[in-house]
Order: C-alpha cells, then structure tokens, then sequence
C-alpha cells in the first residue's frame, strides 16, 4: 500500500504531526519578538520584550486586580450570551420551521447583520445608561445577530426524509421540532457557540470602553493612559488565552455530547 502524501489536499495527517506543526508558527513569531525586541531593532515603547511583557502582566494581577477585571468581563459575556440565545434559539427553531415565521422577521433581521454594532453605542447609551446594563446589552446584541442565522440555517438544513417519515408516522408538528428537527440541528448550533465566543471576547473591550470602571476594558484603558505598551501586550495575551481556553472548553462539551457525531 502506498505510503499518503502529507500534502494530500484535504486528508489527515498523523496526530503526533499536527502536534509539532501546530507549535511552528508560536516559536517563529516568538523567536522573531525576541530577536527585534532584545536586539533593540525596535524602541521598547513600539514593541516591548517578553521580560516587560511578563512583568506587566504581574503588576496588573498584583497592583490592579487583572483576575478581578477578568471575572467582570467573563460574567458580563456570560449573561449576554444567556439571554441571546434564550431568544435566538426558539425564534431561529421557529424560522427554520416555518416559512412564514421565517419571511415575517427574516425582513428585519437580515439588515442587522450588515449594521456596525459599534454604531449601535449612543443608542444604547440613551436607552440603557452608561452602566452594566448597556455593557451586557452590547454584547446582546452582537452575538444575537449572528446567532440567529446559524439556527435558522442548521433546522433548514435537516433532510427533508427525516421530517416527512416523522409525519408519516403521526408525528404532531410540535413532536416532529421536538423529535427530529432540533436534535438534528444541535451540533451545528453547539459547534457555533465556539464562533459566539469570539465574538464575544472581540466585543467586550468595545462594551467596556463606555465608562470603564471594571472589566478587561478598564485594563486596556489603563495601558493607554499610562503609555504602556507592556500592559496592552499583556492584554491581547490575557484575552487571547482566555479565548482559546474557553475554546477548547466548548469542543470538549460538545465531543462529550455528540460522541455520535465524532464517530462517522
């Protein structure tokens, strides 16, 4: 048997392999940051050294509370997914149900999804304050937008065959959503809450730049009003790992859970 070309266009590749080719990439760029930052090739204001960086990140655990910035941050991106998909998800089963549910938001819904969210701040500056409030509903509203097609999408995308052989059988409408339309959609939804996470951790520093007072927001507010460059470096890695932890986690839940799915 021939031996599989490593560059086969769209073929796995051995585990051990994606191991060491995915740790590449992070060396390069780390060694290249230490080579321009510790051979002075740049000032340490435009790209400060690992040391600096690590250093920064200490004080702001230590001087000022960067876990405590990180839980607010965290239960705010929390509530707002929450609430999303607590209306995304019935609303999108029912769009993707029904053609006439679908026409009659699909009108209002889809121009959202071209609208900046950032553009929605005054307005919700004025009808919500400048508070948590506005913070969580900030962050509402950019999941939710993007939310809502994806479930629209995964129902719509269920085989026809299973849905008739449902009715077929004496299925009731109800029972055929229940029994056949959502758990067939479910991995799609799930797998797209690792999207919904990004999002999210994109989002909050914008959510927070409102009167930052607590939250990853204030932190990266201090960097700029301090002139540190070490601490919005310490910043992006805060949030960077934050979202590949969260990540991993999402894509454990979700092997668990569809353990099916992982199997084909």
């Amino acid at each position: 048997m021939r031996k599989q070309s490593l560059w086969a266009i769209r073929q796995p590749i051995p585990r051990g392999t994606s191991l060491w080719l995915g740790f590449v990439m992070p060396i390069v760029v780390l060694a290249a940051w230490c080579v321009i930052s510790y051979g002075r090739l740049a000032p340490p204001d435009f790209l400060p050294s690992p040391t600096e960086v690590i250093r920064g990140t200490l004080q702001l655990f230590l001087q000022y509370d960067l876990m405590g910035a990180i839980l607010t941050s965290t239960r705010r991106i929390v509530l707002a997914f929450l609430l999303a998909a607590a209306l995304a998800l019935p609303l999108g089963i029912l769009m993707g149900a029904f053609a006439p549910m679908f026409h009659l938001f699909e009108s209002i819904m889809a121009p959202l999804r071209y609208m900046p969210i950032s553009a929605f701040i005054p307005l919700l500056i004025l009808w919500f304050g400048i508070y948590e409030k506005q913070k969580i509903a900030f962050l509402f509203l950019g999941v939710f937008v993007y939310l809502l097609p994806v479930v629209v999408s995964a129902i719509r995308m269920v085989p026809e065959e299973l849905v008739q052989t449902a009715l077929t059988l004496g299925a009731s409408k109800m029972q055929v959503i229940r029994t056949v339309l959502v758990p067939a959609a479910l991995p799609e939804i799930f797998d797209s809450f690792r999207v919904m996470n990004a999002i999210s951790w994109t989002y909050v520093i914008l959510a927070e730049a409102v009167n930052p007072e607590h939250g990853l927001g204030y932190m990266v507010e201090l960097a700029r009003t301090h002139q540190k460059a070490s601490w919005s470096f310490a910043g992006l890695i805060v949030i960077g790992g934050i979202g590949i932890l969260t990540d991993q986690l999402i894509r454990g839940i979700s092997t668990v859970l569809f353990k099916w799915r992982e199997s084909i």
